[in-house]
């Protein structure tokens, strides 16, 4: 089939790294949407784009564009997927896939009534070849039964009060951030990897800064460094999202889990951390070493998996694209999630067992994240529903 053309809605931090990992595939991507012509005419530029397209109706209307990428704000998420879909484009979504699970049930049931397209959620860091070795080694038996897991994902980018972005406001992120932003990357990891399903969680909240200190820009720019205090008056804003959270999680079948978020943890940039006992061996990987597998034994030594496409399962091969000792990294976990699902367009059908997460499994995220909220509030465990 001729090669997909693709555009991406949102020119912020995440809509050019989509942009970079699909033109490293040989994709085409036409053009960009943007909060304002502007912003979109500055990102074409930047990145080469034919298109800034100065609506999504322009985008939705172009003969050319196959697929969308959907890298807007959170609470625009469902009114976009809604229209791609509609137009009769493939859609994929960054998380979270809608700003409630009433809202990401209503994305599962669109995506039911067009069979032909293919739909997926961004959750990125399935694509680490180490990651998805971890997972072949836990379906071939070679973990055991897993007793428990435990883990973390640190940041230090919202640190100070005056630290301000949109994903602070509950109104526009959802009612979780750190967890909803990115503890909800781990979530959908650790299920992914061990096969097990969460049942239940008891999670303990903290906001660090009910009050942060806002910009005249509005926002301090995600994972830019900043040179030095904005100018002009700093206006007070009442924050109800959390900062940090810990969460104990039951999965059916009897296995146990921790998770730790923060978006506060100064020197942690950007960390993801996770640890699997099982009844063989033990699993160990961290998203800033992310050529390294830790695989504990007891009765053996350790050995550490360095990543290296000629040792690595064949489920996992083919998405470690550089040889052994050429480390690949944050960048190249899109390129390969986008390599997944483009195998699906191209052959024009989803696949019964994708490894890229569909709405199903960003519906599930959001189940997740509500059962965590209400946890939270009660002080008690809560079921996560369904």
């Amino acid at each position: 089939m001729p090669t997909p053309v693709v555009a991406v809605v949102g020119a912020g931090f995440i809509g050019p790294v989509h942009v970079e990992a699909l033109r490293r595939l040989g994709l085409v991507v036409k053009g960009v949407l943007g909060i304002s012509l502007e912003e979109a005419k500055s990102a074409a530029s930047k990145l080469g784009l034919a298109m800034a397209y100065p609506d999504l109706k322009a985008v939705l209307a172009d003969p050319e564009v196959t697929s969308v990428h959907v890298a807007s704000p959170n609470r625009l998420h469902k009114e976009h997927v809604l229209a791609v879909l509609a137009a009769g484009k493939h859609v994929v979504c960054e998380k979270p896939l809608g700003m409630t699970s009433a809202e990401s049930a209503e994305l599962v049931a669109a995506e039911a009534r067009h069979p032909n397209l293919v739909c997926a959620v961004n959750y990125n860091v399935r694509f680490y070849p180490l990651s998805l070795q971890a997972r072949a080694l836990v379906r071939r038996g070679d973990v055991g039964e897993i007793f428990h897991l435990h883990g973390s994902y640190t940041q230090d980018w919202l640190l100070y009060p005056t630290d301000f972005n949109w994903r602070v406001l509950a109104a526009e992120g959802g009612q979780l951030r750190a967890i909803g932003d990115v503890g909800t990357h781990w979530l959908d990891l650790i299920v992914f990897i061990s096969g097990l399903e969460v049942e239940a969680v008891m999670a303990d909240l903290k906001t660090v800064h009910p009050v942060r200190l806002q910009p005249p820009s509005g926002s301090v720019e995600t994972f830019k460094e900043k040179l030095g205090a904005s100018a002009g008056r700093r206006e007070p804003v009442a924050i109800t999202t959390e900062d940090y959270g810990s969460v104990l999680l039951r999965f059916k079948g009897g296995a146990k889990g921790t998770l730790t978020v923060s978006q506060v943890t100064a020197g942690r940039k950007n960390c993801l951390r996770y640890e699997i006992a099982g009844s063989k061996c033990a699993l160990a990987w961290n998203s800033e070493a992310p050529n390294e597998l830790w695989i504990g034994q007891r009765a053996a030594p350790n050995n550490l998996l360095v990543r290296d496409p000629s040792l690595l399962d064949p489920s996992a091969a083919p998405f470690a694209n550089f040889p052994g000792g050429h480390n690949e990294g944050f960048p190249d976990s899109f390129k390969q999630g986008f390599r997944a699902i483009y195998d699906d367009v191209r052959a024009g059908r989803r696949s019964a067992e994708p490894l890229y997460a569909t709405f199903a499994d960003g519906h599930r995220e959001l189940l997740l994240c509500e059962a965590i909220a209400a946890s939270h509030r009660s002080g008690k465990w809560v079921g996560v529903g369904s």
